[in-house]
């Protein structure tokens, strides 16, 4: 096991370059089975769990090369040759539920063990199950599996309950080959999903409004191999421009796409940050104006993302005043608090979905754990204005989302280091 050993660092300083996408690039990874012509995807991240998706598309069936040195991806599904992802891989990711929309669409069934990831809220599969069963698919429901099967899809107008991303990707992938015209109304609006239909349409299907909450899909009889480059990922975006503004420093984030991350924005210039948009990129300091608290309230897209809440709130931990956190998106989306609080953070909690945070003049260094992905990225960020040493377990989270993560920062100025953990006799 390992863990990251991180001092107490000044003000962070310097440029940073923005990966493509995790949340953007792995629906489109699972989208390449809805073709038998090779693929090649751009600006691919070197993550954990893209490593994952590459050995579940393997199991399937798929070709995947990878060139790492160009940071590209070469996948060919001439033929599907199991329409079940191993359990062992799923368990390992939530966005491997993805597969399922394609293969059912591309093969007529597909089964999928109940996914794993993140243990941030129950994030049920009923919403997926929905949209195939409008399409015209059976679904069977075993313990521990959801399997669907159809003879054909035939296109549909379908309403979603709730915004869900992964709902209204998987549908999306089911419906460009289905026969007739889907129509999916509350759907998801964030950037993720207009790269994932940017996608599809070079490939040759006839998607319209990805970005808004209706989505109309004419289904194609084929789709064909293409090339493409993955959007920057928003919430890394996220992650160093509150970098720049809890170690009260000055750093040039390029590649990044200020529309995609306008919430972060406006938070931070709320809270006194300057962020100035430039011809290279955001240009955030957090070095100008004493900083102070505001409220937030995690919302879908293009409400404030619940991915950069645990993050966020690691900043507010440290400006002066009190300030309001509501998760709306996920009911067990503070566990970082528990651990801000053992580096002296004061924070107090109402029913995991409320929180009142009293700034605090330092943060004290501790043994913390990466609770999940983004909580992760906190507890980090945390230890950055520590006093003394923090010492974070369960890295993998954070290395499942983040690619170069410690290379990135220690290039700003932070003193971090990834070491092996000795094992216990």
């Amino acid at each position: 096991m390992a863990k990251f050993l991180i001092r107490e660092n000044g003000p962070l300083h310097g440029e940073v370059t923005i990966s493509g996408s995790k949340n953007a690039m792995l629906p489109i990874m699972a989208a390449t089975l809805l073709t038998d012509g090779k693929c090649q995807i751009m600006d691919v991240p070197r993550l954990r769990d893209v490593d994952v998706m590459c050995n579940m598309l393997r199991r399937i069936g798929a070709d995947v090369q990878e060139d790492y040195d160009n940071n590209t991806l070469y996948i060919e599904a001439t033929e599907i040759t199991d329409n079940e992802a191993p359990y062992a891989l799923v368990s390992k990711m939530r966005a491997s539920i993805l597969v399922l929309g394609p293969l059912l669409a591309r093969t007529g069934r597909a089964r999928v063990p109940l996914p794993g990831g993140c243990a941030i809220g129950a994030r049920p599969v009923d919403l997926h199950l929905k949209g195939f069963a409008a399409l015209g698919a059976k679904i069977v429901e075993g313990k521990g599996y959801v399997e669907a099967v159809a003879d054909k899809l035939i296109g549909c107008n379908l309403y979603l309950d709730f915004p869900s991303v992964g709902a209204t990707e998987n549908i999306m992938m089911a419906a460009v080959l289905a026969e007739g015209t889907t129509v999916i109304e509350n759907a998801a609006e964030e950037p993720e999903i207009v790269d994932l239909a940017n996608f599809l349409n070079k490939m040759g299907a006839r998607i319209k409004g990805a970005g808004t909450d209706t989505i109309k899909i004419e289904g194609v009889e084929k789709l064909n191999g293409v090339l493409h480059n993955v959007i920057p990922d928003r919430i890394e975006t996220g992650t160093f421009m509150v970098a720049a503004a809890i170690t009260r420093g000055n750093i040039l984030i390029r590649n990044a796409v200020p529309d995609h991350v306008k919430p972060v924005i406006a938070k931070l210039k709320e809270c006194g940050v300057v962020i100035e948009d430039c011809l290279d990129g955001l240009l955030v300091r957090g070095d100008v104006n004493p900083l102070v608290a505001t409220d937030i309230k995690t919302l879908p897209y293009p409400g404030f993302p619940t991915d950069m809440q645990s993050i966020f709130m690691a900043f507010l931990t440290t400006v002066q005043g009190t300030s309001n956190v509501i998760e709306t998106v996920f009911e067990n989306r503070f566990m970082h608090v528990a651990e801000l609080e053992r580096m002296g953070a004061r924070i107090e909690t109402e029913e995991d979905r409320k929180a009142m945070i009293t700034g605090v003049e330092k943060l004290k260094g501790a043994e913390v754990l990466a609770t999940d992905l983004r909580a992760g990225a906190a507890v980090v960020l945390a230890g950055m204005v520590a006093e003394g040493e923090t010492q974070v377990s369960e890295i993998y989270h954070i290395e499942r989302g983040y690619e170069r993560f410690i290379d990135k920062f220690r290039a700003l100025g932070a003193d971090i280091e990834r070491v092996e953990e000795k094992v216990k006799e």
